[in-house]
């Protein structure tokens, strides 16, 4: 008889909406300080979601909410990363 696995939820910071972690990108804030992107949700850090969305990424940008929960300068570099993924998977 198959198990119904609970499926874990986060937030996006930008939208406040509630996905499952597998359609989410994560920011990762490691111990120096050093900011990237987690597209497997697995690096060591202080991290913070955003949906994959190309809306949700430009409100993030616009608001400097990764700023304020990760508690570091984000490079511009990191939004044109996230904005790369989403048209990747978009085209898939």
């Amino acid at each position: 008889m198959p198990t119904n696995r609970k499926i874990p939820l986060r937030k996006c910071i930008a939208t406040g909406e509630m996905f499952p972690k597998k359609e989410m990108i994560r920011v990762v804030r490691s111990k120096e300080g050093e900011v990237t992107v987690d597209p497997t949700g697995k690096k060591s850090g202080r991290g913070a979601y955003v949906s994959k969305s190309a809306t949700a990424i430009q409100a993030a940008k616009e608001k400097n909410v990764f700023e304020r929960q990760l508690q570091v300068e984000i490079p511009a570099h990191i939004y044109d990363d996230l904005l790369a993924i989403v048209q990747k998977e978009t085209r898939i």
